[in-house]
Protein backbone atom coordinates (compact mmCIF):
# COMPACT_ATOMS: atom_id res chain seq x y z
CA UNK A 1 0.00 0.00 0.00
CA UNK A 2 1.48 3.34 -1.02
CA UNK A 3 1.61 6.35 1.26
CA UNK A 4 -1.35 8.69 0.96
CA UNK A 5 -1.78 12.41 1.49
CA UNK A 6 -5.07 12.45 3.39
CA UNK A 7 -5.21 15.30 5.89
CA UNK A 8 -7.67 15.52 8.76
CA UNK A 9 -10.35 18.17 8.43
CA UNK A 10 -9.41 19.59 11.84
CA UNK A 11 -5.70 19.76 11.00
CA UNK A 12 -2.95 18.91 13.48
CA UNK A 13 -4.40 19.20 16.97
CA UNK A 14 -1.35 18.18 19.01
CA UNK A 15 2.37 18.52 18.40
CA UNK A 16 4.98 16.30 20.03
CA UNK A 17 5.65 19.03 22.56
CA UNK A 18 1.93 19.34 23.35
CA UNK A 19 1.69 15.64 24.10
CA UNK A 20 4.78 15.65 26.33
CA UNK A 21 3.44 18.69 28.17
CA UNK A 22 0.06 17.01 28.75
CA UNK A 23 1.80 13.88 30.01
CA UNK A 24 3.73 15.91 32.54
CA UNK A 25 0.83 18.16 33.62
CA UNK A 26 -1.50 15.19 34.17
CA UNK A 27 1.06 12.85 35.75
CA UNK A 28 0.54 10.26 33.00
CA UNK A 29 2.61 7.18 33.76
CA UNK A 30 1.59 4.85 30.94
CA UNK A 31 0.71 5.21 27.25
CA UNK A 32 -1.44 2.71 25.40
CA UNK A 33 -0.57 2.42 21.70
CA UNK A 34 -3.95 1.25 20.43
CA UNK A 35 -5.08 -0.36 17.17
CA UNK A 36 -7.79 -2.78 16.05
CA UNK A 37 -7.69 -6.15 14.35
CA UNK A 38 -9.88 -7.19 11.40
CA UNK A 39 -12.81 -7.93 13.73
CA UNK A 40 -12.60 -4.45 15.24
CA UNK A 41 -11.27 -5.76 18.56
CA UNK A 42 -9.09 -3.26 20.40
CA UNK A 43 -5.46 -4.27 20.83
CA UNK A 44 -2.74 -2.25 22.49
CA UNK A 45 0.88 -2.12 23.54
CA UNK A 46 1.42 -0.26 26.82
CA UNK A 47 4.65 1.64 27.38
CA UNK A 48 5.88 3.78 30.29
CA UNK A 49 5.43 7.45 29.44
CA UNK A 50 9.20 7.89 29.77
CA UNK A 51 9.41 6.26 26.33
CA UNK A 52 6.98 8.61 24.59
CA UNK A 53 9.73 9.96 22.30
CA UNK A 54 10.22 6.51 20.77
CA UNK A 55 6.48 6.22 20.17
CA UNK A 56 6.18 9.68 18.60
CA UNK A 57 9.12 8.90 16.33
CA UNK A 58 7.41 5.70 15.12
CA UNK A 59 10.05 3.43 16.62
CA UNK A 60 7.82 1.09 18.63
CA UNK A 61 7.58 -2.33 17.02
CA UNK A 62 4.77 -4.86 16.69
CA UNK A 63 4.98 -8.58 15.97
CA UNK A 64 2.43 -8.75 13.15
CA UNK A 65 2.37 -12.55 13.17
CA UNK A 66 0.76 -12.46 16.63
CA UNK A 67 -2.35 -10.67 15.29
CA UNK A 68 -4.72 -12.89 13.34
CA UNK A 69 -5.07 -11.66 9.77
CA UNK A 70 -1.98 -9.46 9.84
CA UNK A 71 1.38 -10.99 8.86
CA UNK A 72 3.13 -14.36 8.64
CA UNK A 73 6.06 -15.08 10.92
CA UNK A 74 8.52 -14.50 8.06
CA UNK A 75 7.47 -10.86 7.56
CA UNK A 76 6.26 -9.98 11.05
CA UNK A 77 8.17 -6.77 11.89
CA UNK A 78 5.78 -3.82 11.89
CA UNK A 79 5.67 -0.39 13.51
CA UNK A 80 3.17 1.75 15.44
CA UNK A 81 2.52 5.12 13.82
CA UNK A 82 0.53 7.12 16.41
CA UNK A 83 -2.08 9.63 15.26
CA UNK A 84 -1.17 12.53 17.54
CA UNK A 85 -4.69 13.97 17.27
CA UNK A 86 -6.05 10.96 19.17
CA UNK A 87 -4.09 11.55 22.40
CA UNK A 88 -6.50 11.27 25.32
CA UNK A 89 -6.34 10.34 28.97
CA UNK A 90 -8.27 7.14 29.71
CA UNK A 91 -10.41 8.05 32.76
CA UNK A 92 -11.12 4.49 33.95
CA UNK A 93 -7.43 3.52 33.98
CA UNK A 94 -6.30 6.02 36.61
CA UNK A 95 -4.96 4.33 39.74
CA UNK A 96 -3.35 5.81 42.85
CA UNK A 97 -3.24 9.21 41.17
CA UNK A 98 -1.25 7.97 38.15
CA UNK A 99 -2.97 8.18 34.81
CA UNK A 100 -2.94 6.24 31.55
CA UNK A 101 -3.33 7.89 28.15
CA UNK A 102 -3.88 6.40 24.73
CA UNK A 103 -2.79 7.10 21.17
CA UNK A 104 -4.67 5.41 18.34
CA UNK A 105 -2.14 4.09 15.85
CA UNK A 106 -1.84 3.12 12.22
CA UNK A 107 0.25 0.02 11.60
CA UNK A 108 3.06 0.38 9.06
CA UNK A 109 5.41 -2.05 7.38
CA UNK A 110 9.12 -2.18 8.15
CA UNK A 111 9.82 0.05 5.12
CA UNK A 112 7.51 2.76 6.51
CA UNK A 113 4.59 2.20 4.13
CA UNK A 114 1.08 1.75 5.52
CA UNK A 115 0.26 -1.91 6.17
CA UNK A 116 -2.45 -3.01 3.74
CA UNK A 117 -4.02 -5.18 6.46
CA UNK A 118 -4.45 -2.33 8.95
CA UNK A 119 -8.17 -1.42 8.98
CA UNK A 120 -7.42 2.21 9.86
CA UNK A 121 -4.85 2.57 7.07
CA UNK A 122 -7.29 0.99 4.64
CA UNK A 123 -10.00 3.49 5.53
CA UNK A 124 -7.60 6.35 4.90
CA UNK A 125 -6.79 4.83 1.50
CA UNK A 126 -10.47 4.94 0.51
CA UNK A 127 -10.78 8.45 1.95
CA UNK A 128 -7.89 9.54 -0.25
CA UNK A 129 -9.70 8.09 -3.27
CA UNK A 130 -12.76 10.22 -2.39
CA UNK A 131 -10.54 13.26 -1.75
CA UNK A 132 -9.07 12.88 -5.25
CA UNK A 133 -12.64 13.29 -6.52
CA UNK A 134 -13.07 16.36 -4.30
CA UNK A 135 -15.17 14.73 -1.55
CA UNK A 136 -14.93 14.14 2.17
CA UNK A 137 -17.50 12.07 4.06
CA UNK A 138 -19.00 12.73 7.47
CA UNK A 139 -20.71 10.00 9.49
CA UNK A 140 -22.87 10.23 12.58
CA UNK A 141 -23.15 6.67 13.98
CA UNK A 142 -25.81 5.70 16.55
CA UNK A 143 -24.63 2.56 18.32
CA UNK A 144 -27.21 0.86 20.55
CA UNK A 145 -26.28 -1.51 23.35
CA UNK A 146 -27.72 -3.66 26.14
CA UNK A 147 -26.88 -3.54 29.84
CA UNK A 148 -27.21 -6.87 31.63
CA UNK A 149 -26.71 -7.73 35.30
CA UNK A 150 -23.80 -10.02 36.11
CA UNK A 151 -24.39 -13.26 37.99
CA UNK A 152 -23.49 -13.36 41.68
CA UNK A 153 -20.18 -15.02 40.85
CA UNK A 154 -19.36 -12.24 38.39
CA UNK A 155 -19.98 -14.31 35.27
CA UNK A 156 -21.95 -12.91 32.38
CA UNK A 157 -25.40 -13.95 31.26
CA UNK A 158 -28.50 -12.43 29.66
CA UNK A 159 -30.02 -11.03 32.88
CA UNK A 160 -32.46 -8.23 32.12
CA UNK A 161 -31.53 -5.12 34.12
CA UNK A 162 -34.81 -3.20 33.60
CA UNK A 163 -38.16 -3.44 31.85
CA UNK A 164 -38.26 0.12 30.54
CA UNK A 165 -39.34 1.14 27.03
CA UNK A 166 -38.39 3.79 24.50
CA UNK A 167 -37.63 7.17 26.17
CA UNK A 168 -38.83 5.92 29.57
CA UNK A 169 -37.53 7.61 32.72
CA UNK A 170 -36.76 6.27 36.18
CA UNK A 171 -37.61 4.31 38.20
CA UNK A 172 -38.54 2.04 35.26
CA UNK A 173 -35.33 3.03 33.50
CA UNK A 174 -32.65 1.69 35.83
CA UNK A 175 -29.86 2.66 33.48
CA UNK A 176 -30.09 6.44 33.90
CA UNK A 177 -27.13 6.74 36.27
CA UNK A 178 -25.02 4.45 34.11
CA UNK A 179 -25.74 6.48 30.97
CA UNK A 180 -24.91 9.74 32.76
CA UNK A 181 -21.62 8.23 33.96
CA UNK A 182 -20.89 7.06 30.41
CA UNK A 183 -21.53 10.57 29.08
CA UNK A 184 -19.34 12.20 31.74
CA UNK A 185 -16.52 9.81 30.89
CA UNK A 186 -16.88 10.38 27.15
CA UNK A 187 -16.91 14.14 27.64
CA UNK A 188 -13.66 13.87 29.58
CA UNK A 189 -12.24 12.25 26.45
CA UNK A 190 -13.44 15.08 24.21
CA UNK A 191 -16.74 13.72 22.89
CA UNK A 192 -19.56 16.10 21.96
CA UNK A 193 -22.63 14.24 23.26
CA UNK A 194 -25.94 15.12 21.61
CA UNK A 195 -28.50 12.85 23.33
CA UNK A 196 -28.93 9.84 25.61
CA UNK A 197 -32.01 7.73 26.26
CA UNK A 198 -33.46 4.30 26.93
CA UNK A 199 -34.18 2.35 23.76
CA UNK A 200 -37.25 0.29 22.80
CA UNK A 201 -36.19 -3.06 24.24
CA UNK A 202 -35.74 -3.90 27.94
CA UNK A 203 -32.21 -3.06 29.13
CA UNK A 204 -31.39 -1.39 25.78
CA UNK A 205 -29.79 2.05 25.58
CA UNK A 206 -28.41 4.66 23.21
CA UNK A 207 -25.96 7.55 23.57
CA UNK A 208 -25.56 9.74 20.48
CA UNK A 209 -22.42 11.75 19.80
CA UNK A 210 -21.74 14.36 17.16
CA UNK A 211 -20.90 13.39 13.59
CA UNK A 212 -17.32 13.65 12.32
CA UNK A 213 -15.21 12.78 9.31
CA UNK A 214 -15.28 9.03 8.88
CA UNK A 215 -11.79 8.44 10.28
CA UNK A 216 -12.60 10.31 13.49
CA UNK A 217 -16.05 8.70 13.58
CA UNK A 218 -14.52 5.21 13.39
CA UNK A 219 -12.06 6.12 16.17
CA UNK A 220 -15.01 7.41 18.19
CA UNK A 221 -17.03 4.20 17.77
CA UNK A 222 -14.12 2.11 19.04
CA UNK A 223 -13.57 4.47 21.99
CA UNK A 224 -17.30 4.59 22.71
CA UNK A 225 -17.62 0.81 22.94
CA UNK A 226 -14.62 0.53 25.26
CA UNK A 227 -15.96 3.33 27.46
CA UNK A 228 -19.47 1.88 27.73
CA UNK A 229 -18.08 -1.52 28.78
CA UNK A 230 -15.68 -0.01 31.32
CA UNK A 231 -18.34 2.19 32.96
CA UNK A 232 -20.96 -0.58 33.05
CA UNK A 233 -18.53 -2.79 34.95
CA UNK A 234 -18.43 -0.23 37.79
CA UNK A 235 -22.14 -0.93 38.40
CA UNK A 236 -21.75 -4.73 38.40
CA UNK A 237 -23.29 -4.73 34.92
CA UNK A 238 -21.84 -5.64 31.58
CA UNK A 239 -22.53 -3.97 28.27
CA UNK A 240 -22.89 -5.87 25.03
CA UNK A 241 -23.05 -4.63 21.44
CA UNK A 242 -24.23 -8.04 20.27
CA UNK A 243 -26.92 -7.29 17.67
CA UNK A 244 -29.60 -9.70 18.96
CA UNK A 245 -28.99 -11.10 22.45
CA UNK A 246 -32.67 -11.82 23.17
CA UNK A 247 -35.17 -13.41 20.82
CA UNK A 248 -38.55 -11.70 20.42
CA UNK A 249 -37.45 -8.09 21.08
CA UNK A 250 -35.63 -5.41 19.12
CA UNK A 251 -31.93 -5.88 18.43
CA UNK A 252 -29.17 -3.28 18.51
CA UNK A 253 -28.31 -1.39 15.36
CA UNK A 254 -25.80 1.28 14.44
CA UNK A 255 -27.64 3.63 12.12
CA UNK A 256 -25.18 5.75 10.14
CA UNK A 257 -26.05 9.31 9.13
CA UNK A 258 -23.98 10.01 6.02
CA UNK A 259 -23.13 13.20 4.11
CA UNK A 260 -20.55 14.17 1.52
CA UNK A 261 -18.87 17.57 1.51
CA UNK A 262 -17.11 19.33 -1.37
CA UNK A 263 -15.26 22.64 -1.14
CA UNK A 264 -16.53 23.06 2.41
CA UNK A 265 -20.21 22.71 1.46
CA UNK A 266 -22.66 19.86 1.86
CA UNK A 267 -22.64 18.17 -1.55
CA UNK A 268 -25.95 16.41 -0.82
CA UNK A 269 -27.94 19.68 -0.76
CA UNK A 270 -29.39 21.39 -3.83
CA UNK A 271 -32.28 23.76 -3.09
CA UNK A 272 -33.44 23.64 -6.72
CA UNK A 273 -33.52 19.85 -7.10
CA UNK A 274 -36.41 17.48 -6.31
CA UNK A 275 -36.52 16.85 -2.56
CA UNK A 276 -33.65 19.41 -2.39
CA UNK A 277 -31.26 16.50 -2.94
CA UNK A 278 -28.32 17.00 -5.31
CA UNK A 279 -27.23 14.65 -8.08
CA UNK A 280 -24.40 13.52 -5.75
CA UNK A 281 -26.95 12.64 -3.07
CA UNK A 282 -29.14 10.71 -5.48
CA UNK A 283 -26.18 8.86 -6.98
CA UNK A 284 -24.87 8.03 -3.51
CA UNK A 285 -28.28 6.61 -2.60
CA UNK A 286 -28.22 4.66 -5.86
CA UNK A 287 -24.73 3.37 -5.15
CA UNK A 288 -25.62 2.26 -1.65
CA UNK A 289 -28.79 0.48 -2.80
CA UNK A 290 -26.90 -1.22 -5.63
CA UNK A 291 -24.07 -2.43 -3.39
CA UNK A 292 -25.69 -2.90 0.01
CA UNK A 293 -26.26 -6.64 -0.41
CA UNK A 294 -22.59 -7.25 -1.20
CA UNK A 295 -21.27 -5.10 1.68
CA UNK A 296 -23.73 -6.45 4.24
CA UNK A 297 -21.17 -9.06 5.37
CA UNK A 298 -18.95 -6.12 6.36
CA UNK A 299 -21.70 -4.05 8.01
CA UNK A 300 -23.34 -7.07 9.70
CA UNK A 301 -20.43 -9.45 10.17
CA UNK A 302 -21.63 -12.05 12.67
CA UNK A 303 -23.97 -15.03 12.59
CA UNK A 304 -26.04 -13.22 15.20
CA UNK A 305 -26.37 -10.09 13.02
CA UNK A 306 -28.98 -11.84 10.89
CA UNK A 307 -31.18 -12.61 13.90
CA UNK A 308 -31.69 -8.83 14.07
CA UNK A 309 -32.30 -8.35 10.34
CA UNK A 310 -35.80 -9.79 10.29
CA UNK A 311 -39.14 -8.00 9.70
CA UNK A 312 -41.14 -6.83 12.68
CA UNK A 313 -38.49 -5.40 15.01
CA UNK A 314 -37.77 -2.03 13.38
CA UNK A 315 -34.72 -3.43 11.60
CA UNK A 316 -34.69 -2.47 7.91
CA UNK A 317 -34.44 -5.46 5.61
CA UNK A 318 -35.92 -4.10 2.37
CA UNK A 319 -33.88 -2.28 -0.27
CA UNK A 320 -35.71 1.00 -0.67
CA UNK A 321 -35.24 4.65 0.22
CA UNK A 322 -37.63 7.18 1.68
CA UNK A 323 -37.95 10.66 3.13
CA UNK A 324 -39.74 9.79 6.37
CA UNK A 325 -40.57 6.10 6.15
CA UNK A 326 -38.54 4.19 8.75
CA UNK A 327 -39.35 0.81 7.19
CA UNK A 328 -36.96 1.65 4.33
CA UNK A 329 -33.26 0.80 4.38
CA UNK A 330 -32.25 4.39 3.56
CA UNK A 331 -34.02 7.43 4.95
CA UNK A 332 -33.43 11.12 4.28
CA UNK A 333 -34.23 13.08 7.48
CA UNK A 334 -36.12 16.36 7.08
CA UNK A 335 -33.27 18.80 7.71
CA UNK A 336 -31.70 20.43 4.67
CA UNK A 337 -28.87 22.85 4.00
CA UNK A 338 -25.62 21.91 5.72
CA UNK A 339 -27.50 19.22 7.72
CA UNK A 340 -28.66 17.26 4.64
CA UNK A 341 -27.83 13.62 5.17
CA UNK A 342 -28.85 10.07 4.38
CA UNK A 343 -29.45 7.57 7.17
CA UNK A 344 -28.36 3.99 6.45
CA UNK A 345 -30.24 1.85 8.95
CA UNK A 346 -28.88 -1.67 8.47
CA UNK A 347 -25.37 -1.66 10.08
CA UNK A 348 -24.97 -3.06 13.56
CA UNK A 349 -22.39 -2.27 16.25
CA UNK A 350 -20.59 -5.59 15.95
CA UNK A 351 -18.99 -4.38 12.72
CA UNK A 352 -15.46 -3.06 12.47
CA UNK A 353 -16.21 0.66 11.91
CA UNK A 354 -13.05 1.24 9.85
CA UNK A 355 -14.08 -1.48 7.41
CA UNK A 356 -17.77 -0.59 7.52
CA UNK A 357 -17.22 3.09 6.76
CA UNK A 358 -14.76 2.24 3.97
CA UNK A 359 -17.43 0.01 2.39
CA UNK A 360 -20.12 2.71 2.66
CA UNK A 361 -17.83 5.34 1.13
CA UNK A 362 -16.80 3.01 -1.71
CA UNK A 363 -20.47 2.31 -2.47
CA UNK A 364 -21.15 6.06 -2.68
CA UNK A 365 -18.11 6.57 -4.93
CA UNK A 366 -19.42 3.82 -7.21
CA UNK A 367 -22.77 5.59 -7.41
CA UNK A 368 -21.22 8.97 -8.22
CA UNK A 369 -18.65 7.73 -10.72
CA UNK A 370 -21.21 5.61 -12.58
CA UNK A 371 -24.21 7.97 -12.29
CA UNK A 372 -26.33 5.30 -10.57
CA UNK A 373 -29.83 6.61 -9.98
CA UNK A 374 -31.98 5.15 -7.22
CA UNK A 375 -35.46 3.74 -7.82
CA UNK A 376 -38.57 5.75 -6.97
CA UNK A 377 -38.94 6.83 -3.37
CA UNK A 378 -41.14 4.50 -1.25
CA UNK A 379 -43.25 6.12 1.46
CA UNK A 380 -45.66 3.27 2.21
CA UNK A 381 -45.02 0.87 5.10
CA UNK A 382 -42.95 -1.82 3.40
CA UNK A 383 -43.53 -4.22 6.30
CA UNK A 384 -47.24 -4.17 5.45
CA UNK A 385 -46.71 -5.06 1.77
CA UNK A 386 -47.25 -8.62 0.63
CA UNK A 387 -44.43 -10.52 -0.99
CA UNK A 388 -46.15 -10.11 -4.36
CA UNK A 389 -46.47 -6.35 -3.85
CA UNK A 390 -42.76 -6.10 -3.01
CA UNK A 391 -41.95 -8.09 -6.16
CA UNK A 392 -44.11 -5.74 -8.26
CA UNK A 393 -42.29 -2.73 -6.78
CA UNK A 394 -38.91 -4.49 -7.29
CA UNK A 395 -38.09 -4.19 -3.59
CA UNK A 396 -35.38 -6.71 -2.78
CA UNK A 397 -34.20 -7.86 0.66
CA UNK A 398 -30.94 -7.91 2.55
CA UNK A 399 -29.25 -11.31 2.86
CA UNK A 400 -30.94 -13.54 5.41
CA UNK A 401 -27.85 -15.22 6.83
CA UNK A 402 -24.11 -14.78 7.08
CA UNK A 403 -23.72 -17.56 4.47
CA UNK A 404 -25.85 -15.63 1.96
CA UNK A 405 -24.00 -12.41 2.80
CA UNK A 406 -20.63 -14.10 2.21
CA UNK A 407 -21.80 -15.35 -1.19
CA UNK A 408 -22.88 -11.86 -2.24
CA UNK A 409 -19.65 -10.39 -0.85
CA UNK A 410 -17.69 -12.61 -3.24
CA UNK A 411 -19.71 -11.53 -6.28
CA UNK A 412 -18.96 -7.81 -6.10
CA UNK A 413 -15.89 -5.81 -7.17
CA UNK A 414 -16.85 -3.08 -4.70
CA UNK A 415 -15.94 -5.21 -1.68
CA UNK A 416 -12.42 -5.71 -3.07
CA UNK A 417 -12.13 -1.99 -3.79
CA UNK A 418 -13.35 -1.12 -0.29
CA UNK A 419 -11.07 -3.49 1.60
CA UNK A 420 -8.07 -4.05 -0.64
CA UNK A 421 -6.78 -7.51 -1.52
CA UNK A 422 -5.22 -8.39 1.84
CA UNK A 423 -8.20 -7.50 4.05
CA UNK A 424 -10.68 -8.81 1.48
CA UNK A 425 -9.12 -12.29 1.54
CA UNK A 426 -8.48 -12.43 5.30
CA UNK A 427 -11.99 -11.21 6.11
CA UNK A 428 -13.52 -13.73 3.71
CA UNK A 429 -11.56 -16.63 5.21
CA UNK A 430 -12.51 -15.58 8.75
CA UNK A 431 -16.21 -15.28 7.94
CA UNK A 432 -16.33 -18.60 6.10
CA UNK A 433 -14.76 -20.31 9.09
CA UNK A 434 -17.21 -18.58 11.45
CA UNK A 435 -20.18 -19.74 9.40
CA UNK A 436 -18.83 -23.29 9.21
CA UNK A 437 -18.31 -23.41 12.98
CA UNK A 438 -21.90 -22.26 13.45
CA UNK A 439 -23.21 -24.69 10.82
CA UNK A 440 -21.77 -27.77 12.53
CA UNK A 441 -22.54 -26.69 16.10
CA UNK A 442 -25.42 -28.42 17.90
CA UNK A 443 -27.51 -25.71 19.55
CA UNK A 444 -29.71 -25.80 22.64
CA UNK A 445 -32.71 -25.22 20.33
CA UNK A 446 -31.92 -28.45 18.46
CA UNK A 447 -31.49 -30.42 21.69
CA UNK A 448 -34.83 -29.16 23.01
CA UNK A 449 -36.64 -29.85 19.76
CA UNK A 450 -35.19 -33.14 18.62
CA UNK A 451 -33.56 -35.04 21.49
CA UNK A 452 -36.70 -36.85 22.64
CA UNK A 453 -38.70 -36.77 19.39
CA UNK A 454 -36.12 -38.12 17.00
Amino acid sequence: MKNFNYQRLDGQKYTDEDIKRLIKENDVKFIRLQFVDLNGQVKNLTIPSDHIDKALENEMMLDGSSIKGFRSIETSDMFFYPDKNTFAIVPWCSKDGAKTARLICDIHNADGTPFEGCPRCNLQRVMQKAADLGFTMNVGPEAEFFLFAKNQDGSKAVNIHDRADYYDAGPEDRGEDVRVDIVNTLQEMGFDIEALHHEAAPSQHEVDFKYADILTAADNVVTFKSTVKAVASKYNLFATFMPKPIVGINGSGMHCNISLFKNGKNAFYDKDAPYELSAEAMHSIGGMLKNIQSITAILNPTVNSYKRLVPGYEAPVYLAWSLANRSALLRVPAKRGSATRVELRSPDPSCNPYLGFAAILEACIDGIENNINPPEVVESNIYALSEQERIEKNILSLPGSLAEAIYLYEQSPVTRLALGEHIYNEFLATKKKEWDNFRIDVSEWEINRYLEKA
